[in-house]
């Protein structure tokens, strides 16, 4: 099973009655998330708006998040994967191991009240933020989460979203994902889109030091990667578009100063919920576009004569 059950921003104020955030800190990362789209907004199926609704955050440790939930529940670190394993065990009434949950930090008891509240919620959502994908698992635990949606919908409906940790991330997965049919970790070497998280990430990448050379289009990873990917970046010929300097940018060989889409360059960003809102330019900036950039690299790599590998000498028999 592939694919994410989810819905827009709109749908979650309007109909959401109970709030599982997990591995997100929104009170810091998303500050008008509580405000403009899930707690406190009255809507049209929630009048009540705060008294209506049930929050809960599942995460390792305390945030400025936990003093807006109703229940906190907190768990190892690196046991998000047997965590979620185990809700979707309870689901399916299956028989669970009652020292292998103590070991993630919470008890059956706890897990299994989450999971009848959740069955008894009229519509619930699952935000998920990088505290999922970040940690031990990765993708894995993004897909028990997006399971776990889609498995509450045999008793209610249950719709799940992740928290972008960045801005326009969700654009560039929407990109890739119509033209490749892969939302990220996709490798063109073969000439053909192939899919494989944990091999074609970036992080992976780099961390490995599988890549010689690095195009950095509106990122900062040199802020936000481990270090033996920042290093790697450092070694190699490391190309950066931004309007700013950036942590990448002064450890980059080249940094090309672009103007700021939705300031001085026309673009489309898209929302968490894939919502695409257009940006129209309030300002004029002496500099190139990132689409203007990339064509002129695209033009300039067409224009090199095609590269022929240098002709192999033959060893005569003796």
């Amino acid at each position: 099973m592939g694919g994410k059950v989810t819905c827009t921003l709109g749908e979650v104020k309007n109909r959401a009655d109970f709030i599982v955030y997990w591995g997100g800190n929104p009170a810091e990362c998303h500050p008008r998330h509580f405000s403009k789209y899930t707690l406190t907004q009255k809507g049209r199926f929630v009048p009540e708006g705060r008294k209506g609704r049930t929050m809960v955050l599942v995460d390792i440790r305390e945030t400025p998040s936990g003093r807006a939930a109703d229940i906190f529940l907190q768990l190892r670190p690196g046991k998000d994967f047997e965590v979620l394993t185990t809700l979707r065990a309870l689901l399916k009434n299956q028989k669970v191991d009652e020292a292998s949950v103590a070991e993630t930090g919470l008890t059956l008891a706890v897990l299994q009240d989450l999971v009848d509240r959740m069955k008894r919620a009229r519509f619930g959502v699952l935000f998920f933020g990088m505290g999922i994908s970040m940690t031990r698992g990765k993708h894995m635990n993004s897909a028990a989460i997006l399971r776990l949606a889609a498995e509450l919908n045999a008793f209610t409906k249950f719709v799940c979203m992740p928290m972008r940790g960045h801005g326009n991330v969700t654009g560039s997965d929407m990109v890739l994902r119509w033209t490749t049919g892969y939302p990220f970790g996709v490798s063109m070497s073969r000439g053909y889109p192939r899919f494989n998280p944990g091999e074609f990430s970036t992080v992976d990448l780099l961390v490995r030091g599988d890549n010689d050379a690095a195009l950095i289009l509106g990122a900062d990873p040199g802020a936000t990667m481990p270090q033996p990917g920042i290093d790697h970046l450092a070694r190699i010929p490391t190309i950066v578009l931004d309007p700013k300097v950036t942590h990448t940018s002064r450890l980059a060989r080249v940094h090309i100063t672009t103007a700021a889409t939705g300031i001085s360059a026309p673009g489309t960003v898209y929302r968490m919920d894939e919502v695409p809102l257009p940006l129209r330019p309030i300002l004029k900036s002496p500099y190139p576009t990132d689409a203007d950039v990339i064509q002129r690299i695209r033009q300039a790599v067409a224009a090199k004569p095609a590269w022929t590998p240098a002709p192999t000498a033959r060893i005569a028999n003796a």
